[in-house]
């Protein structure tokens, strides 16, 4: 089927478009379904396919890609569905099955998996053979789905996938149900009202024709959205208690806090934007933004970064470049987009020096929520020393408690002197109401103190209102401080009530912790280990440390012995030897065994050693 010159239609298990390019016999398709259109060429006039270009990673779309990859096609795929098609090996190895609550259909995906040149660049455009493409995530049928926009014989086409069959329908709404129903008013409609807010920002592009996966050509987009939003919304708003309302969601997502500080109320954890003079923004926090709800499972592809709040700053507020992005934390909920930020705006990363670490080398660390991949910090900021952005001084200060790697950050904006705490305490109190929550979890590295120490850091800069990570501005006051300081204490007072007084962990409770935790070698290889071993009595002693590694491996030394002074921490380094010839496998363990003093401890921290 001829959709206009040189774009053709080939029926298959899905749609697959033929891109001709007009100068030479070579094309361009986006989606490929079984392959049998490279059978049919030279009905298109094309003698080869230089791209394919993947919406999504359904089973329909792609089960012949390994023919593709054969006859030297470049393949590009969705960025939050690489390892769907280029690891799939992998997802079905470690996929849970039993007693499994994630009812994404993330198992319709390639059998085998297929090797890809790459990702999509998305809110970009790229050239792929004779066509500018413009991708745009389009998140509903798939967590990861993104569209494709060529403007082609005066005609702007949009290539959309499965997110609306024909005249305005959904090729599934199974597909949409990314988590399973709880009880929350909108659990299992995650994918419902993304695939609205999806078809809102396909409009915005303003195509011509909507070429979709399944169904009919869209000849009319505004009707055929107009259709299947409304009832949609009327499927959502079944699980409301009001109407969901996604133009507020998509093109008024910020709210005035004061002139100069907005907040995000479409993003998971709260972002915050200050505003400067000049039409530029500084973030603090950047996460999933336009959220509309976790999907099932903990995988790449159940978690993506969008950024349309940053359109909107643009839009509505006269931001013509957001300059900085802060992190109060590592959690993914505050950081995912800062990659997305740097290459699409050219926003740098500031970081205080003691998170960096872990957002640049994430496998290196044993902690949770960490984001999947190595976050770049353009600029590190000393703990204590305040920093310079436009017009304002930012207070940078160490807060641990929520977790060990955390910042608040200190500023005046408008008159008005702020604190920003990311996930520290709930800042909902209401006193004889509502008690407030000391948001502590101990494989966060929670210490017993943390809390007591930054109620004092508060009480030292006394800001007039707090914004936090998941809950609305909060103006301070004096019994709001003495409260904290109170309960800070009470918290530490219980664990040192509960906890062994002999023997003294601290609240994480163990004797060590092996750098890094994961790691990569060759057959053959050698690796450097540190363990970081905690002397848990009042008194100086020595510690024996082993390290325990696969049959054949061999660690030296065999023994470290490390003096450390009493309740501190010493280092024990080791070398570990890959025998030659050993077979590639993922996640072998290690352990150190660890004996301080006279007590001994045991295998106290792991470390996962794959051998590629």
């Amino acid at each position: 089927m001829r959709i206009c010159d040189d774009v053709f239609l080939h029926a298959d298990t899905c749609h697959v478009y033929v891109l001709r390019d007009p100068g030479r016999r070579a094309a361009v398709l986006v989606d490929f379904g079984s392959g049998d259109v490279l059978d049919h060429l030279e009905e298109y006039g094309v003698d080869e396919v230089t791209d394919v270009l993947v919406t999504h990673h359904h089973r329909d779309q792609v089960q012949g890609l390994a023919r593709a990859a054969a006859a030297g096609a470049r393949i590009w795929v969705p960025p939050v569905e690489h390892d769907l098609i280029a690891r799939v090996d992998e997802h079905w190895r470690t996929r849970p099955l039993d007693n499994d609550y994630d009812v994404r259909q993330d198992r319709y995906s390639l059998l085998e998996q297929v090797p890809v040149a790459g990702t999509v660049e998305e809110y970009r455009t790229r050239r792929y053979g004779a066509y500018d493409v413009y991708t745009h995530p389009l998140p509903g049928h798939t967590v990861g789905s993104v569209g494709y926009f060529a403007d082609v014989s005066g005609r702007r086409l949009a290539f959309t996938g499965d997110l609306v069959h024909g005249e305005g329908r959904v090729w599934s709404l199974a597909a949409t149900q990314w988590a399973y129903t709880g009880f929350h008013e909108t659990a299992g409609m995650e994918g419902v009202a993304a695939t609205v807010l999806s078809c809102m920002q396909v409009l915005d592009r303003g195509p011509d024709l909507l070429l979709p996966s399944h169904g009919e050509i869209v000849t009319d987009p505004p009707a055929a959205v107009a259709r299947v939003r409304s009832a949609l919304q009327e499927l959502l708003d079944m699980r409301r208690r009001t109407p969901w309302e996604p133009e507020e969601k998509l093109y008024r997502p910020w709210r005035e806090i004061t002139p100069h500080l907005l907040r995000n109320t479409t993003s998971m954890a709260n972002t915050y934007a200050l505003l400067s003079d000049h039409g530029t923004a500084l973030l603090l926090d950047f996460g999933y933004d336009l959220s509309t709800g976790l999907p099932g499972g903990h995988d790449r592809s159940s978690r993506r970064p969008l950024l349309a709040s940053v359109e909107a700053l643009r839009r509505e507020h006269g931001v013509d470049r957001v300059e900085v992005a802060l992190p109060t934390h590592y959690h993914d909920d505050h950081v995912a987009g800062f990659n997305l930020l740097r290459e699409v705006y050219g926003t740098e990363v500031w970081s205080p020096s003691h998170i960096a670490p872990v957002l640049h080398s994430p496998e290196r660390w044993d902690l949770p929520c960490l984001w999947y991949d190595p976050i770049p910090v353009d600029r590190e900021l000393p703990a204590g020393e305040p920093v310079r952005w436009r017009e304002y001084e930012i207070g940078v200060h160490e807060l641990p408690g929520h977790t060990l790697y955390a910042a608040a950050y200190s500023f005046t904006v408008d008159g008005r002197a702020v604190m920003a705490t990311g996930d520290q305490q709930d800042t909902a109190w209401e006193p004889g109401i509502t008690p407030e929550l000391l948001n502590y979890q101990y494989r966060n590295r929670f210490r017993v103190d943390d809390f007591t120490a930054s109620a004092e850091l508060y009480r030292a800069v006394r800001p007039e209102l707090m914004i936090s990570g998941h809950w609305q501005p909060f103006d301070v006051t004096d019994a709001y401080l003495d409260m904290l300081l109170e309960e800070g204490r009470r918290l530490a007072r219980l664990h040192r009530e509960l906890l062994p007084r002999e023997v003294d962990f601290g609240a994480e409770g163990f004797a060590a912790r092996i750098d890094p935790y994961r790691s990569a070698v060759r057959p053959g290889g050698r690796l450097r280990i540190e363990a970081a071993v905690l002397n848990p009595f009042p008194s100086r002693e020595t510690a024996e440390v082993t390290l325990c590694a696969p049959r054949g491996w061999i660690a030296e030394p065999a023994l470290r012995r490390v003096d450390i002074a009493g309740h501190g921490e010493g280092t024990a380094a080791f070398e570990l030897h890959v025998p030659p010839g050993t077979a590639p496998a993922e996640r072998l363990r290690l352990a150190v065994d660890v004996t301080v003093g006279r007590m001994r401890f045991g295998q106290q921290a792991e470390a996962l050693v794959s051998v590629r």
